[in-house]
């Protein structure tokens, strides 16, 4: 089954009997048959038809509008969906199925935070990097045996803190320095870009979490509350570095995004400004969009690596047996 993602603004999406054509102006974008199409994600300025509606509705498929940074405004979903069963399920995780769970997905952190790290090491000249690599490789194994979510925390927060101290070795651009994480609010203009990097994925995973039925204030790792949905969180750990910080190193590094001109310094922090957005989310939805090869030898976009993760974890809710297995970077 295919989501079919509509990221390039003012495109319009009509029905041509039982397919869904995707047009910009007078230019046909693509075509997708209505039987193979899971859901639909509109982001910003675009349209879909009355028709195009109805007919999604009729084949039980859900349609979501967001912002060009992810936030979703809401979703159209067919009458007869109910999620209610599914957010019970989670309800009755065990204690047990939630750690094991949250183990594994503070191990592919770690362990993703590692490759990039690693991936970076022959143009490095950084005497610290080895013991990094050696420090999260053994928070990675510690985080497998740990028995409680506090213990995963320190666990993840002591990696963080390792993987931040070396990150900044790995930025060319000399008008770019970074030494540590600050977050509310971002201190330079690393740690805005990673900052608002950060919220984007974060609203692309909600979404995609709402669209799969998931309740995402009950989570396995992070404790959900009506101001934060924890499951959102849980499953954005393992794309952090593959993701959001794999494009900054390059956006940095080659030098789209500008020190002087990209950024507004006010409210005691640094942000990106206009300008600065427009850059990162051209160039976010580009990574997206770009083919990646999946374990089955298969192409597919960046966005179906979000997508089979949140129905990865769906079928854990579903079936407890089924042991979480998060995205892993070679």
């Amino acid at each position: 089954m295919q989501t079919l993602y509509v990221s390039q603004q003012n495109c319009y999406v009509s029905l041509n009997k039982e397919s869904l054509v995707l047009k910009q102006g007078d230019n046909i974008l693509g075509e997708v048959q209505l039987p193979l199409l899971e859901q639909i994600l509109i982001f910003g300025k675009s349209q879909v038809s009355t028709q195009a509606i109805r007919a999604c509705l009729w084949h039980d498929i859900p349609i979501a509008y967001l912002s060009r940074m992810g936030y979703c405004y809401g979703r159209m979903l067919p009458i007869a969906r109910g999620f209610r069963q599914l957010s019970r399920y989670q309800q009755q995780l065990s204690f047990t199925d939630n750690l094991i769970t949250a183990r594994a997905i503070v191990q592919g952190k770690l362990k993703n935070s590692r490759t990039l790290l690693r991936r970076q090491r022959k143009r490095l000249e950084s005497a610290n990097l080895e013991s990094v690599l050696q420090s999260l490789d053994y928070l990675a194994n510690q985080a497998g045996l740990a028995e409680s979510r506090e213990k995963l925390m320190g666990f993840e927060g002591a990696g963080a803190a390792q993987y931040f101290n070396v990150l900044g070795d790995c930025l060319t651009n000399s008008d770019f320095v970074f030494t540590s994480r600050t977050r509310r609010p971002p201190g330079n203009p690393v740690n805005a870009i990673l900052s608002f990097g950060y919220q984007v994925l974060w609203n692309h995973l909600l979404a995609l979490i709402e669209l799969q039925g998931l309740d995402p204030y009950y989570a396995s790792l992070h404790v959900g509350n009506d101001g934060h949905a924890a499951l959102a969180s849980d499953l954005i750990e393992e794309f952090r570095a593959p993701i959001v910080d794999s494009l900054l190193l390059w956006l940095v590094n080659s030098r789209v995004i500008h020190a002087q001109d990209d950024f507004d310094y006010r409210d005691g922090g640094c942000f990106l400004n206009d300008t600065g957005r427009r850059k990162y989310l051209q160039a976010f939805l580009q990574r997206m969009e770009e083919q990646v090869q999946d374990d089955n030898g298969d192409k597919q976009p960046r966005w179906d690596l979000l997508t089979r993760q949140v129905k990865a974890y769906k079928q854990f809710v579903y079936n407890p047996s089924y042991q979480y297995q998060p995205y892993l970077i070679r």
